[in-house]
């Protein structure tokens, strides 16, 4: 394993200075549509580079002015910053509000604005169906992206997207965004990415070599984990299919609440923690059960929530962190695993 700390800062570090977000932001995900380029770099497993990124997700914002969720997200954000080395870069994945206004995602974007390294938002359904995406992607840009960094190619998808189930219905706005929060969206039906964004994929990839390390973000997992919550994504066998011919594919995704991981052919899916609330786990069976933490302290409402990062090697053999605030890692997740 390669020892981060004693490589030279430099080496992870993919901006000099200091930005505000609103700089960051329109650096790393722009606010057109179209295909996002952050950096130009050589692609291919003989070309990666060593570095680490970090993920954030589910903050669940209120608009409550000093409502918990804002210190949970603020301290996420400074345990970020106080890494050894820094990461090169953050990836957000989703549901930064609950209620998709936009107070709350001006909220969000000013907590989030304390981080000095580029930042990659996707979006969640909370963040979304008030106004079909129009707060959320003039703060932060186009949901669907891909960019190559030292060595690496990046991928961000709205796993989100459902049927309108609202039109006919006669909903208002509100009542769309109530429907959208609920657990088991039972009037929403499932979620996907849909044709538009799966044509853009297949020409995202075209060029790229079959050893080409891929590593792809969505809301939702990319397998049927527990469609009852939509704990799924209805056309991740679409995807899984445009990136079979890749040696191996990394797959991370929020919403879930929790820490999970599975594999299907050669994408390793991995769940990551919130800073709103740990969801209990769903009545199944999983293939990795030793990647399920425990049981949790309802007293404590920072216990169940964290940050993480990934270390990547040369190799692209990544090593996944999870920095929760309480002992609730089992032994095989406490030191970093592999994925």
């Amino acid at each position: 394993m390669t020892d981060f700390n004693k490589m030279d800062r430099r080496d992870f570090l993919s901006i000099t200075g200091k930005a505000g977000l609103s700089t960051l932001v329109a650096s790393a995900v722009g606010v057109n549509f179209g295909l996002v380029q952050v950096a130009e770099a050589a692609v291919g497993k003989d070309k990666v580079s060593p570095f680490r990124f970090a993920i954030l997700t589910d903050a669940h914002l209120f608009s409550f002015p000093d409502h918990k969720f804002d210190g949970i997200l603020a301290k996420a954000v400074d345990e970020v910053m106080s890494m050894k080395p820094l990461p090169d870069f953050v990836v957000y994945c989703g549901d930064i509000a609950q209620n998709g206004t936009p107070d709350q995602l001006d909220k969000g974007k000013k907590i989030l604005s304390k981080l000095t390294m580029p930042i990659h938002f996707i979006p969640g359904e909370h963040d979304w169906y008030l106004d079909m995406g129009a707060a959320w992607k003039g703060r932060f840009g186009n949901p669907t992206w891909s960019f190559d960094h030292k060595g690496v190619h990046f991928i961000g998808m709205n796993s989100i997207l459902v049927r309108d189930f609202w039109t006919a219905a006669g909903m208002s706005a509100k009542e769309r965004m109530g429907v959208m929060e609920m657990l088991e969206s039972p009037i929403a039906g499932p979620w996907g990415v849909r044709a538009e964004q799966l044509d853009w994929l297949k020409k995202d990839v075209k060029n790229l070599k079959p050893d080409t390390p891929v590593v792809v973000f969505t809301h939702s997992p990319l397998w049927d984990y527990y469609p009852r919550w939509n704990f799924q994504t209805e056309d991740a066998p679409e995807i899984r299919d445009i990136l079979k011919k890749f040696e191996r594919v990394m797959a991370f995704h929020g919403h879930v609440h929790q820490t999970v991981y599975n594999k299907i052919g050669n994408m390793g899916s991995v769940g990551t923690l919130s800073t709103s609330w740990p969801w209990p786990y769903p009545d199944v069976k999983n293939a990795y059960p030793g990647m399920r933490m425990n049981r949790v302290d309802p007293a404590d409402f920072t216990d169940g929530n964290g940050s993480q990062f990934i270390d990547l090697e040369s190799n692209f053999k990544g090593t996944m962190h999870y920095k929760t605030w309480a002992d609730l890692l089992p032994n095989t997740m406490k030191n970093g695993f592999e994925i």
